[in-house]
Protein backbone atom coordinates (compact mmCIF):
# COMPACT_ATOMS: atom_id res chain seq x y z
CA UNK A 1 0.00 0.00 0.00
CA UNK A 2 1.46 3.37 -0.96
CA UNK A 3 2.01 5.12 2.19
CA UNK A 4 0.52 8.74 2.34
CA UNK A 5 2.16 12.16 2.51
CA UNK A 6 2.09 13.89 5.69
CA UNK A 7 0.88 17.36 5.38
CA UNK A 8 1.16 20.70 7.95
CA UNK A 9 -1.89 22.93 7.74
CA UNK A 10 -1.08 26.44 9.46
CA UNK A 11 -3.47 28.71 9.23
CA UNK A 12 -3.56 31.91 11.65
CA UNK A 13 -7.16 32.81 10.02
CA UNK A 14 -9.15 29.83 10.16
CA UNK A 15 -12.86 31.04 9.58
CA UNK A 16 -15.14 32.01 6.49
CA UNK A 17 -13.78 30.53 3.19
CA UNK A 18 -10.06 29.86 4.85
CA UNK A 19 -12.42 27.39 6.68
CA UNK A 20 -14.59 25.84 4.37
CA UNK A 21 -11.47 25.68 2.11
CA UNK A 22 -9.29 23.23 4.28
CA UNK A 23 -12.18 21.35 5.93
CA UNK A 24 -12.98 20.57 2.06
CA UNK A 25 -9.31 19.93 1.38
CA UNK A 26 -8.72 17.16 3.89
CA UNK A 27 -12.13 15.41 2.80
CA UNK A 28 -11.55 15.24 -0.74
CA UNK A 29 -7.35 15.18 -1.04
CA UNK A 30 -5.96 12.20 0.95
CA UNK A 31 -2.91 12.99 2.94
CA UNK A 32 -2.20 12.43 6.76
CA UNK A 33 -3.12 15.75 8.16
CA UNK A 34 -2.03 18.34 11.34
CA UNK A 35 -3.27 21.31 11.04
CA UNK A 36 -2.39 24.28 13.93
CA UNK A 37 -5.17 27.48 13.49
CA UNK A 38 -5.84 30.48 15.00
CA UNK A 39 -9.73 32.34 15.42
CA UNK A 40 -10.57 34.58 12.70
CA UNK A 41 -9.58 37.72 13.92
CA UNK A 42 -6.99 40.58 14.05
CA UNK A 43 -6.03 39.64 10.72
CA UNK A 44 -3.01 42.26 10.87
CA UNK A 45 -1.65 40.86 14.05
CA UNK A 46 -1.76 37.60 12.65
CA UNK A 47 0.43 38.00 9.82
CA UNK A 48 2.86 40.05 11.45
CA UNK A 49 3.21 37.29 14.55
CA UNK A 50 1.69 34.10 13.62
CA UNK A 51 5.15 32.42 12.16
CA UNK A 52 6.31 32.86 15.45
CA UNK A 53 3.38 31.25 16.60
CA UNK A 54 3.36 28.49 14.24
CA UNK A 55 7.19 27.45 15.33
CA UNK A 56 6.04 27.08 18.98
CA UNK A 57 3.41 24.67 17.57
CA UNK A 58 5.35 23.12 16.14
CA UNK A 59 8.01 22.64 19.41
CA UNK A 60 5.40 21.48 21.29
CA UNK A 61 5.18 18.22 18.78
CA UNK A 62 7.41 14.85 19.86
CA UNK A 63 10.55 14.97 17.65
CA UNK A 64 9.17 12.31 15.63
CA UNK A 65 6.44 13.87 14.13
CA UNK A 66 8.40 16.97 13.25
CA UNK A 67 9.19 15.58 9.50
CA UNK A 68 6.38 16.39 7.14
CA UNK A 69 6.47 16.30 3.46
CA UNK A 70 4.44 19.23 2.79
CA UNK A 71 3.74 22.37 4.90
CA UNK A 72 0.56 24.57 3.54
CA UNK A 73 0.31 28.09 4.70
CA UNK A 74 -1.81 31.06 3.52
CA UNK A 75 -0.99 34.14 3.03
CA UNK A 76 -1.92 35.06 6.55
CA UNK A 77 1.70 33.50 7.35
CA UNK A 78 5.28 35.30 6.65
CA UNK A 79 6.65 32.32 5.19
CA UNK A 80 10.51 33.79 4.45
CA UNK A 81 10.13 34.43 8.88
CA UNK A 82 9.04 30.78 9.55
CA UNK A 83 11.58 29.04 7.16
CA UNK A 84 14.31 31.10 8.70
CA UNK A 85 12.71 30.03 12.56
CA UNK A 86 12.32 26.95 11.22
CA UNK A 87 16.05 26.17 11.34
CA UNK A 88 16.54 25.77 14.89
CA UNK A 89 13.89 23.74 15.44
CA UNK A 90 15.33 20.11 16.26
CA UNK A 91 14.17 17.25 14.24
CA UNK A 92 12.95 19.67 11.13
CA UNK A 93 13.55 18.40 7.59
CA UNK A 94 15.08 21.50 5.59
CA UNK A 95 14.09 19.78 2.52
CA UNK A 96 10.30 20.17 3.19
CA UNK A 97 8.46 21.34 1.01
CA UNK A 98 6.23 24.76 1.44
CA UNK A 99 2.91 25.31 -0.62
CA UNK A 100 1.09 28.80 0.05
CA UNK A 101 -2.34 29.56 -0.64
CA UNK A 102 -3.51 33.26 -1.27
CA UNK A 103 -7.35 33.45 -0.59
CA UNK A 104 -6.57 37.26 -1.18
CA UNK A 105 -3.47 39.48 -1.36
CA UNK A 106 -2.40 42.38 0.69
CA UNK A 107 -1.16 44.38 -2.56
CA UNK A 108 -4.77 45.50 -3.70
CA UNK A 109 -6.92 46.62 -0.71
CA UNK A 110 -9.42 49.60 -0.93
CA UNK A 111 -8.38 51.66 2.26
CA UNK A 112 -10.75 53.99 3.55
CA UNK A 113 -8.04 56.18 3.50
CA UNK A 114 -5.68 55.89 0.91
CA UNK A 115 -3.33 57.76 1.90
CA UNK A 116 -1.85 55.89 4.93
CA UNK A 117 -1.40 52.91 3.08
CA UNK A 118 2.07 51.75 3.25
CA UNK A 119 4.09 48.18 1.98
CA UNK A 120 4.35 46.49 5.36
CA UNK A 121 1.51 43.77 4.44
CA UNK A 122 2.29 44.23 0.89
CA UNK A 123 6.07 43.28 2.11
CA UNK A 124 4.89 40.43 3.81
CA UNK A 125 2.86 38.37 1.40
CA UNK A 126 5.45 39.15 -1.38
CA UNK A 127 8.14 37.56 1.06
CA UNK A 128 5.77 34.93 1.30
CA UNK A 129 5.83 34.15 -2.27
CA UNK A 130 9.56 34.43 -2.28
CA UNK A 131 10.45 31.96 -0.19
CA UNK A 132 7.44 29.43 -1.14
CA UNK A 133 8.33 26.21 -3.11
CA UNK A 134 4.66 26.43 -4.84
CA UNK A 135 2.13 29.20 -4.53
CA UNK A 136 -1.19 28.97 -6.09
CA UNK A 137 -4.05 31.61 -6.24
CA UNK A 138 -7.82 31.78 -6.41
CA UNK A 139 -8.25 33.54 -9.22
CA UNK A 140 -6.39 35.23 -12.22
CA UNK A 141 -7.78 38.67 -11.05
CA UNK A 142 -6.04 38.01 -8.30
CA UNK A 143 -2.84 36.71 -9.42
CA UNK A 144 -2.82 39.42 -11.46
CA UNK A 145 -3.62 42.16 -9.07
CA UNK A 146 -0.76 40.37 -7.19
CA UNK A 147 2.00 40.19 -9.39
CA UNK A 148 0.86 44.18 -10.32
CA UNK A 149 1.44 45.37 -6.87
CA UNK A 150 4.53 43.75 -6.61
CA UNK A 151 5.72 45.36 -9.62
CA UNK A 152 4.78 48.50 -8.07
CA UNK A 153 6.50 47.84 -4.77
CA UNK A 154 9.43 46.89 -6.55
CA UNK A 155 9.65 50.13 -8.58
CA UNK A 156 10.45 51.74 -5.10
CA UNK A 157 13.85 50.65 -5.39
CA UNK A 158 14.16 50.89 -8.90
CA UNK A 159 17.95 51.01 -8.75
CA UNK A 160 18.24 47.70 -6.85
CA UNK A 161 16.91 46.19 -10.61
CA UNK A 162 14.72 43.16 -8.80
CA UNK A 163 12.07 43.27 -11.56
CA UNK A 164 13.37 40.26 -12.95
CA UNK A 165 12.39 38.04 -9.85
CA UNK A 166 8.52 38.30 -10.72
CA UNK A 167 9.19 35.99 -13.70
CA UNK A 168 10.65 33.63 -11.12
CA UNK A 169 7.80 34.05 -9.09
CA UNK A 170 5.39 33.63 -11.68
CA UNK A 171 6.62 30.15 -12.91
CA UNK A 172 6.13 28.96 -9.82
CA UNK A 173 2.83 30.17 -9.48
CA UNK A 174 -1.06 28.64 -10.52
CA UNK A 175 -4.46 29.17 -10.14
CA UNK A 176 -6.59 26.72 -8.54
CA UNK A 177 -10.32 28.03 -7.81
CA UNK A 178 -11.06 27.21 -4.07
CA UNK A 179 -13.08 23.59 -3.91
CA UNK A 180 -16.63 23.80 -2.96
CA UNK A 181 -19.02 21.17 -1.43
CA UNK A 182 -22.27 21.57 -3.05
CA UNK A 183 -23.58 18.50 -1.00
CA UNK A 184 -26.08 20.36 1.33
CA UNK A 185 -27.18 22.56 -1.57
CA UNK A 186 -28.00 19.44 -4.07
CA UNK A 187 -29.91 18.11 -1.03
CA UNK A 188 -32.26 20.92 -0.23
CA UNK A 189 -35.61 21.01 -1.47
CA UNK A 190 -35.81 24.40 -3.61
CA UNK A 191 -39.38 24.53 -4.65
CA UNK A 192 -40.36 28.47 -4.25
CA UNK A 193 -43.00 29.80 -2.69
CA UNK A 194 -45.37 31.72 -4.55
CA UNK A 195 -45.44 35.64 -4.32
CA UNK A 196 -42.73 38.71 -4.71
CA UNK A 197 -39.29 38.30 -5.76
CA UNK A 198 -36.51 36.96 -3.03
CA UNK A 199 -33.40 39.40 -3.69
CA UNK A 200 -30.27 38.21 -1.37
CA UNK A 201 -27.45 39.68 -0.19
CA UNK A 202 -24.56 37.46 1.61
CA UNK A 203 -21.67 39.10 1.78
CA UNK A 204 -19.69 40.28 4.84
CA UNK A 205 -21.16 43.68 6.74
CA UNK A 206 -18.14 45.85 5.51
CA UNK A 207 -17.73 48.93 3.55
CA UNK A 208 -15.08 47.04 0.62
CA UNK A 209 -18.52 45.03 0.02
CA UNK A 210 -19.98 48.71 -1.29
CA UNK A 211 -23.09 47.89 0.53
CA UNK A 212 -24.52 51.68 -0.23
CA UNK A 213 -25.10 50.66 -3.75
CA UNK A 214 -26.89 47.84 -3.00
CA UNK A 215 -29.61 49.85 -1.11
CA UNK A 216 -29.71 52.66 -3.32
CA UNK A 217 -30.48 50.37 -5.80
CA UNK A 218 -33.08 48.85 -3.81
CA UNK A 219 -34.39 52.07 -2.44
CA UNK A 220 -35.30 52.96 -6.35
CA UNK A 221 -37.09 50.00 -7.01
CA UNK A 222 -39.25 50.64 -3.82
CA UNK A 223 -39.72 54.00 -5.20
CA UNK A 224 -40.96 53.16 -8.16
CA UNK A 225 -43.43 50.70 -6.71
CA UNK A 226 -41.84 47.36 -7.33
CA UNK A 227 -42.55 44.87 -5.09
CA UNK A 228 -39.62 42.33 -3.67
CA UNK A 229 -39.12 40.88 -0.47
CA UNK A 230 -35.27 40.84 1.03
CA UNK A 231 -32.78 38.63 2.66
CA UNK A 232 -29.76 39.74 4.66
CA UNK A 233 -27.57 37.30 5.00
CA UNK A 234 -23.57 37.20 6.03
CA UNK A 235 -21.37 38.07 8.62
CA UNK A 236 -21.97 41.45 10.60
CA UNK A 237 -19.44 43.42 12.81
CA UNK A 238 -19.01 45.92 15.49
CA UNK A 239 -18.25 48.83 13.12
CA UNK A 240 -20.28 47.18 10.11
CA UNK A 241 -21.61 50.53 8.08
CA UNK A 242 -24.85 51.75 9.10
CA UNK A 243 -26.84 51.17 6.46
CA UNK A 244 -27.12 47.75 7.18
CA UNK A 245 -29.39 49.24 10.55
CA UNK A 246 -31.17 51.48 9.02
CA UNK A 247 -31.89 49.15 5.73
CA UNK A 248 -33.33 47.07 8.67
CA UNK A 249 -36.00 49.92 9.54
CA UNK A 250 -36.55 51.16 5.73
CA UNK A 251 -37.46 48.11 4.39
CA UNK A 252 -38.59 46.25 7.57
CA UNK A 253 -41.75 44.80 5.83
CA UNK A 254 -40.02 43.18 3.34
CA UNK A 255 -37.30 41.92 4.88
CA UNK A 256 -37.49 37.62 5.45
CA UNK A 257 -33.92 37.10 7.52
CA UNK A 258 -31.58 39.90 8.70
CA UNK A 259 -27.98 38.60 10.21
CA UNK A 260 -25.97 35.87 10.21
CA UNK A 261 -27.59 32.98 10.27
CA UNK A 262 -27.64 30.17 12.90
CA UNK A 263 -26.08 27.46 10.54
CA UNK A 264 -24.87 26.06 7.47
CA UNK A 265 -27.76 24.05 6.94
CA UNK A 266 -30.31 27.80 7.69
CA UNK A 267 -27.97 29.36 5.27
CA UNK A 268 -28.18 27.09 2.77
CA UNK A 269 -31.95 26.97 3.05
CA UNK A 270 -32.47 30.46 2.87
CA UNK A 271 -30.61 30.70 -0.15
CA UNK A 272 -32.86 28.39 -1.46
CA UNK A 273 -35.75 30.63 -1.19
CA UNK A 274 -34.55 33.67 -3.06
CA UNK A 275 -34.54 34.58 -7.12
CA UNK A 276 -31.74 37.14 -7.48
CA UNK A 277 -28.69 37.74 -5.42
CA UNK A 278 -26.68 41.01 -5.98
CA UNK A 279 -22.76 41.93 -5.23
CA UNK A 280 -21.72 45.42 -5.31
CA UNK A 281 -17.76 44.24 -4.57
CA UNK A 282 -15.25 46.61 -4.40
CA UNK A 283 -12.84 43.94 -3.55
CA UNK A 284 -13.20 40.24 -3.88
CA UNK A 285 -10.52 37.93 -4.95
CA UNK A 286 -13.12 34.66 -5.68
CA UNK A 287 -16.87 34.76 -3.96
CA UNK A 288 -17.84 31.73 -2.90
CA UNK A 289 -20.60 33.28 -1.17
CA UNK A 290 -22.65 33.78 -5.08
CA UNK A 291 -21.28 30.72 -6.23
CA UNK A 292 -23.29 28.95 -3.47
CA UNK A 293 -26.22 31.16 -3.89
CA UNK A 294 -25.99 30.28 -7.88
CA UNK A 295 -25.72 26.58 -7.18
CA UNK A 296 -29.22 27.17 -4.85
CA UNK A 297 -30.68 28.48 -7.94
CA UNK A 298 -30.38 32.25 -7.48
CA UNK A 299 -29.65 34.80 -10.60
CA UNK A 300 -26.77 36.65 -10.36
CA UNK A 301 -26.41 40.39 -10.76
CA UNK A 302 -22.66 41.02 -10.28
CA UNK A 303 -20.50 43.97 -11.13
CA UNK A 304 -18.18 43.77 -14.49
CA UNK A 305 -15.39 43.45 -12.83
CA UNK A 306 -12.81 41.86 -9.77
CA UNK A 307 -12.81 38.53 -10.60
CA UNK A 308 -16.51 37.96 -11.59
CA UNK A 309 -15.55 38.56 -15.48
CA UNK A 310 -13.48 35.12 -15.64
CA UNK A 311 -16.14 32.89 -13.45
CA UNK A 312 -19.32 34.34 -15.00
CA UNK A 313 -20.56 34.46 -18.51
CA UNK A 314 -21.41 38.29 -19.43
CA UNK A 315 -25.14 37.90 -19.51
CA UNK A 316 -24.72 37.82 -15.25
CA UNK A 317 -22.26 41.17 -15.60
CA UNK A 318 -23.56 44.67 -14.84
CA UNK A 319 -21.82 48.39 -15.14
CA UNK A 320 -22.68 50.58 -12.05
CA UNK A 321 -25.13 52.75 -13.46
CA UNK A 322 -27.31 49.60 -15.11
CA UNK A 323 -27.70 48.19 -11.94
CA UNK A 324 -30.99 49.56 -10.57
CA UNK A 325 -32.43 48.74 -14.25
CA UNK A 326 -31.34 45.21 -14.49
CA UNK A 327 -32.07 44.40 -10.86
CA UNK A 328 -36.10 45.92 -11.80
CA UNK A 329 -36.12 43.68 -14.57
CA UNK A 330 -35.22 41.23 -13.21
CA UNK A 331 -37.46 41.08 -9.86
CA UNK A 332 -40.43 41.95 -12.12
CA UNK A 333 -39.65 38.53 -14.05
CA UNK A 334 -39.25 36.34 -10.73
CA UNK A 335 -35.67 35.66 -12.52
CA UNK A 336 -34.35 32.49 -11.31
CA UNK A 337 -31.76 29.76 -12.68
CA UNK A 338 -32.73 26.53 -13.88
CA UNK A 339 -31.54 24.02 -11.26
CA UNK A 340 -29.89 22.15 -14.47
CA UNK A 341 -28.58 25.97 -15.16
CA UNK A 342 -27.08 26.61 -11.97
CA UNK A 343 -25.34 23.23 -12.08
CA UNK A 344 -23.50 23.61 -14.75
CA UNK A 345 -22.25 27.18 -14.21
CA UNK A 346 -20.83 26.08 -10.77
CA UNK A 347 -19.82 22.32 -11.34
CA UNK A 348 -15.81 23.29 -12.33
CA UNK A 349 -15.96 24.83 -8.58
CA UNK A 350 -16.80 21.55 -7.07
CA UNK A 351 -14.60 19.13 -5.51
CA UNK A 352 -15.55 16.41 -7.40
CA UNK A 353 -13.62 18.54 -10.82
CA UNK A 354 -10.80 20.21 -8.31
CA UNK A 355 -9.32 17.49 -5.74
CA UNK A 356 -6.79 16.11 -8.42
CA UNK A 357 -5.72 19.00 -9.33
CA UNK A 358 -4.94 19.83 -5.72
CA UNK A 359 -3.30 16.36 -5.49
CA UNK A 360 -0.70 17.34 -7.69
CA UNK A 361 -0.01 21.23 -6.76
CA UNK A 362 0.17 19.90 -3.40
CA UNK A 363 1.10 16.43 -3.12
CA UNK A 364 3.06 15.88 -6.80
CA UNK A 365 0.47 13.35 -7.27
CA UNK A 366 -1.53 12.45 -10.48
CA UNK A 367 -1.44 15.04 -13.54
CA UNK A 368 -3.50 18.31 -13.48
Amino acid sequence: MKKMKRVLILEPYYGGSHRFFLEGLQANVAAVYTTFTLPARKWKMRMQLSALWCIDQINGLPYSERRFDVVLCSSFVDVAVLRALLTRVKGWDQDTKFCTYFHENQLLYPERQPESKNFQFAAINFNSALASDKIAFNSSYNAETFFAGCRKYLQTAADMGLSRTLDELRGRSCILFPGIDFTTIDRQKKDLEPGPAVIVWNHRWEHDKNPDQFFEALSELSSSGIDFRLMLLGKDFPNSPRCFTDAKKIFRERVLHYGYAASYADYIALLCRGNVVVSTALHEFFGIAIIEAVRAGCFPLLPARLAYPELFEKAYLYHDCELSGILAQAVRQNSRLPLDTAHAITERFSWKILAPRYSQWLLDEGQV
